[in-house]
C-alpha cells in the first residue's frame, strides 16, 4: 500500500556521499556536507520563535540549497515536511 504513495519531498542516497533531494518536480544533488548545511538551516528556520516570525510576515521562505546553486520557495507546511524528511534521513546514523 505504501509503495503507491509519493511524497512531495524525498531524500535518497545516490552514491556513497551524494544524495538527491526531490522537492516537487525539482531534483537537487547534494554532497554530505551540503546536506548537513541544509539540515542546520532548516532546523534554525523551524525553531518555534522563527516559525512564528515567518508566519507573521510572509508565510513562506526562500532557501538557497547546494552552495547557492538552487533557490527553493517553501511555504510553512513544505518547510515542516522538509524538516521531517531530514530527521528521517539522519535517523539511520
Amino acid at each position: 500500500m505504501m509503495s503507491t504513495i509519493t511524497f512531495n519531498i524525498q531524500i535518497t542516497k545516490h552514491t556513497f556521499c551524494n544524495y538527491q533531494l526531490k522537492i516537487g518536480e525539482k531534483l537537487i544533488t547534494l554532497s554530505f556536507p551540503q546536506l548537513l548545511q541544509l539540515r542546520n538551516k532548516v532546523h534554525t528556520l523551524t525553531v518555534p520563535q522563527n516559525l512564528e516570525a515567518i508566519i507573521a510576515q510572509d508565510n513562506f521562505v526562500l532557501l538557497f540549497i547546494a552552495d547557492k546553486k538552487h533557490l527553493v520557495f517553501l511555504d510553512i507546511p513544505t518547510l515542516i515536511d522538509l524538516k521531517e524528511e531530514l530527521l528521517f534521513c539522519f535517523s539511520d546514523f
